[in-house]
């Protein structure tokens, strides 16, 4: 049974997946007919006539965009006079015209920097008679690096990538969520928080993009790298206060903020701004696109199916908390579904690392879960829990995420494992993986957040 049970949660989290391929999706919405290109978007259909351009680049950023660029280079052909993305390695495609650089993620690397370079010079070349084409999806913030520079009277000063990367960890361990830790990252970016249409103007550019923000967020998804940003210098420092990672920060970091919050260092452009007149913005997918195709599935293997939100954020371990407090109620009562119930949600949650084990926000989820069904097993007969990332990588590991029942307890506690150890050491990859519940689809190629289902029978 409990085989059983898995299998369904495996094939309603890929049934999610489908949904929101890049290929799949850029395939429905983009259309070449002769000169004319159209876009369909969920209000209305755009177009250009490709013969008013003298050139037509392919750029961006993200764990999905080579497949985005897959698809875009089989519609636009030989059209394509040049291209560039910044990709994650093992998240990619057999591409003839766009040139795929393998970056850093979570943290940024040389092969960030070096694509960050690269965009932005051609970004810099390109002209009135240039149309631009900019696949962005999540990921995008650390495989996209141009560190911030500056001038003055005393000469010209540059982040470094070192200053990046000891910045990007600082953030990812202090619990901040997506929006505040992309506040500070565009903060110190040269490309980011709207800068790469600054740095693209008199072109016109379209961007394609894939949330992986709760919300949808526009700019906050790969850090709003062509969306006017709304956040400033002095709120990236009330952040870094409020995380208490001020001495976490390189000294040269902290300075930028500094001067851009005493209005010293030019600010990120905003709405109006004229780097934005001939900026188009489409969101093509998102996580509650994936969650209804998991419905979808979920009502075809006989569930009755309820899809709970697409905007869960906080601790994963609050969240576990949640879900097993909803599977119970399910259980017991009936409430809101009756068995057998299928219980689907979404968004991404956050850890506050305390020890030095291996894991992700997925995996933290589900051994908390784990935990909490471990201390009233008697009222969690019939529950089954799979949380995972639709990138198929849940933190810096190889598995999406991990599976969560009474039957994975057992294995457990079998195997010796104590569930608190492993949760004080932030080493919930370890436990699963010594226990073989992990969920392991391998690179998706898409990023539209995480999936958590919960199942009652």
């Amino acid at each position: 049974m409990n085989k059983d049970v898995r299998k369904d949660l495996g094939a309603i989290f890929q049934a999610s997946l489908h949904r929101v391929d890049p290929y799949l999706m850029i395939k429905e919405r983009m259309a070449l007919k002769k000169n004319i290109l159209s876009v369909k978007t969920d209000g209305e259909t755009l177009s250009w006539d490709l013969s008013q351009y003298r050139r037509v680049l392919v750029l961006g950023a993200g764990k999905a965009t080579a497949k985005m660029a897959l698809a875009v280079e089989e519609i636009l052909g030989n059209r394509i006079c040049e291209g560039l993305i910044a990709v994650k390695p093992g998240h990619t495609e057999e591409l003839s015209r766009v040139k795929m650089v393998m970056a850093g993620h979570p943290v940024p690397d040389a092969g960030s920097v070096e694509a960050g370079r690269e965009i932005a010079r051609l970004c810099k070349e390109a002209d009135a008679k240039t149309l631009i084409f900019n696949l962005i999806s999540g990921g995008g913030s650390a495989l996209l690096s141009f560190p911030y520079a500056w001038e003055d009277s005393k000469g010209t000063h540059s982040l470094s990538l070192e200053d990046k990367q000891a910045t990007t960890k600082a953030l990812l361990a202090c619990g901040a969520n997506i929006k505040e830790i992309n506040c500070i990252r565009k903060h110190l970016s040269g490309i980011k928080g709207g800068r790469l249409a600054r740095l693209a103007q008199p072109a016109e550019s379209v961007n394609l993009i894939l949330s992986d923000v709760v919300g949808d967020r526009l700019d906050s998804i790969a850090s709003g790298l062509a969306v006017p940003d709304n956040s400033t210098y002095a709120e990236a420092i009330n952040l870094v206060k409020k995380f208490d990672i001020a001495e976490k920060l390189p000294p040269l970091a902290w300075k930028v903020l500094q001067l851009g919050a005493e209005g010293r260092l030019p600010e990120t452009p905003k709405k109006g701004d004229k780097a934005f007149k001939k900026v188009k913005n489409i969101l093509i997918g998102s996580n509650y696109g994936a969650l209804l195709a998991a419905q979808r599935r979920a009502k075809e293997l006989g569930y009755k199916t309820l899809v709970l939100s697409s905007e869960v954020t906080g601790e994963a371990r609050e969240a576990a908390r949640f879900y097993v407090g909803i599977a119970r109620d399910v259980g017991k009562h009936g409430l809101a579904l009756k068995k057998p119930a299928c219980v689907i949600a979404g968004g991404e949650t956050t850890v506050t690392l305390r020890g030095t084990g291996k894991g992700g926000r997925n995996q933290e989820m589900a051994l908390s879960f784990l935990s909490e069904i471990e201390a009233n097993p008697e009222d969690s007969e019939g529950i089954w829990f799979l949380a995972a990332s639709t990138d198929g990588n849940d933190g810096p590991t190889d598995a999406a995420g991990a599976f969560a029942d009474l039957g994975v307890l057992a294995a457990g506690q079998k195997a010796g494992l104590r569930i608190q150890d492993y949760l004080a050491a932030n080493d919930s990859y370890h436990y699963f993986d010594k226990i073989g519940f992990l969920c392991k689809p391998g690179p998706t190629n898409t990023n539209v957040c995480d999936v958590q289902i919960t199942i009652v029978k």
